[in-house]
């Protein structure tokens, strides 16, 4: 590196740090740092020589410096400041007419004519190719918004964006576009994307504020899905408690039949049959009882178009679509879920018969436990009964053996 070039970077820093409004967030030391190292890069690449690199290079590290005077006709400014500090350091005529050529090439918009003209500009903007351009970018917009007090979209500005890469920008070095236009074009590639994804995202927020007076409130909401959600744990308590009737009425029934029964045979032992008789009456009942509470009701499964359209059918409830063609549920559901309406209305009927059948289930389920325990205790009662009033006496009136 030259000591011009090494002259220029002090000074281009020392402006750069102590002068610069904190609002420019994107034309600072950084930026002009990584358009140095962009035309390091292209010279390096476009094998430039010592004289035109060291031109290129005091460029660089001028070529904004003029932000630190006004935010508008930076060129020029960076143009004047490049001219007073060339001249202190004896360059000659020509070399400071190139450079101020070169700094006013970064003009947006400036075609250029000259192989280091296209070299500072691809530089200027070799942040194109990184991957992290979407950060860097959005840098440039939150400047623009707090100097200019423009008010710019992340939406307006990616589409600027986009139109830019696409159809405005295009890197005018050999080097430039071998080795930068694919990561170019993958940023053109993440542009379009965010810009799906934003559309969607702003598809499915307008669908929120056009259906938000129409959704129920959350209360509302809270209020059906805990009532189903009671409505359905008791019956399922319900149906627990069926089972466990069944099943103790069956192991009695089995041990009576098993041991009780065949003593029904021996004439000593007939004081056994009205006390056996009764036990098992009493459990039958309960077993019968506890299937009804538990025997489900055979529906139609079927409904009209009429139904439908009159909102008297709930197509929330298997038993009256279990025998409907797929096509024929599936209009009858497109039309409920267009009236807010029906909706409640098929909710609020799916709740209530629910508790129908709820108290159907607890008031036979009642009676069954009721039977249950009058026929555990009669049942225990006659057996006390036969045995201390006819158990003795049938065994005093057997036979007695000789010897």
């Amino acid at each position: 590196m030259s000591t011009l070039v090494s002259t220029a970077e002090e000074f281009a820093t020392n402006q750069l740090s102590g002068n610069t409004d904190p609002r420019y967030l994107y034309h600072n030391l950084r930026h002009t740092q990584r358009v140095v190292d962009g035309t390091k890069e292209l010279i390096t690449g476009e094998k430039i020589g010592e004289e035109e690199s060291e031109l290129l290079l005091v460029t660089a590290w001028f070529h904004d410096l003029g932000y630190t005077v006004s935010y508008e006709n930076h060129e020029e400014h960076s143009c004047q400041l490049s001219r007073d500090f060339l001249t202190k350091n004896n360059c000659t005529p020509s070399f400071i007419t190139n450079v101020c050529n070169l700094i006013l090439a970064t003009k947006k918009g400036y075609e250029p004519k000259n192989e280091l003209e296209k070299i500072i500009r691809d530089a200027d903007s070799s942040h194109f190719h990184v991957k992290n351009f979407m950060a860097t970018t959005e840098l440039l917009r939150e400047e623009r918004v707090l100097i200019s007090k423009e008010s710019i979209t992340s939406a307006a500005w990616r589409e600027e964006n986009i139109a830019l890469l696409r159809a405005k920008h295009r890197y005018y070095t050999e080097y430039a576009i071998a080795n930068w236009q694919e990561g170019k074009d993958k940023n053109i590639k993440r542009l379009i994307k965010a810009k799906k994804k934003n559309k969607e995202l702003i598809k499915k927020e307008s669908l929120k504020a056009k259906f938000k007076g129409e959704l129920p409130d959350r209360g509302i909401q809270t209020l059906y899905r805990v009532t189903l959600s009671n409505h359905l744990k008791l019956s399922d308590i319900a149906d627990t408690k069926a089972n466990i009737l069944l099943s103790v009425n069956a192991i009695i029934i089995s041990m009576a039949l098993a041991n009780l029964v065949p003593k029904l045979d021996n004439p000593s032992n007939d004081y056994l049959f009205y006390p056996t008789f009764l036990f098992i009456i009493f459990s039958v009942v309960s077993m019968v009882m506890s299937i009804i509470a538990t025997k489900p009701n055979i529906t139609s499964g079927q409904f009209t178009e009429e139904e439908v359209t009159s909102k008297k059918v709930n197509l929330l409830f298997f038993g009256n679509f279990h025998k409907m063609k797929l096509e024929q549920y599936s209009w009858a559901m497109s039309e409920l879920i267009k009236d807010k309406d029906y909706i409640y209305s098929s909710l609020t009927k799916d709740l209530y018969f629910l508790g129908i059948v709820l108290e159907r289930k607890y008031r036979l389920l009642r009676w069954t436990y009721t039977v249950f325990m009058i026929g555990m205790i009669i049942s225990v009662i006659v057996f006390g009964i036969a045995l201390k009033y006819y158990g003795p006496e049938r065994i005093l009136e057997l036979p007695v053996m000789q010897p």
